[in-house]
């Protein structure tokens, strides 16, 4: 299949968008709050799977068919993150609602 130009260059325009994301949550990584760092971690781990999501494609359309595998492992690493931010939304939500930490208790 053959690509036109101006569509490769959008798609790398887009991904250097996304890469100078990373550096901004990598700034979010150095925050005190230990709350702000998880969440910082986790969106680092959303932002490089979809660059390597996104590099894997372009890379199977222009390139050859063998660099698929990367395009699967953004897909895992998008579909970590957002496991765990939507386990970690819950977990608040049932805080907030019960009005007692979830956790291991002290007995």
């Amino acid at each position: 299949m053959d690509i036109p130009d101006w569509a490769v260059w959008a798609a790398l325009g887009l991904s250097v968008l996304q890469g100078l994301s990373v550096a901004t949550v990598v700034r979010r990584l150095r925050r005190a709050d230990p709350e702000a760092r998880t969440r910082a971690r986790l969106d680092l781990l959303d932002t490089v799977g979809g660059l390597a999501l996104f590099a894997g494609v372009m890379l199977t359309l222009l390139v050859a068919d063998h660099w698929f595998w990367l395009t699967l492992v953004g897909a895992a690493l998008i579909a970590a993150a957002y496991t765990v931010k939507g386990v970690l939304l819950l977990r608040a939500r049932r805080t907030a609602q019960t009005g007692t930490p979830q956790g291991p208790s002290t007995r």
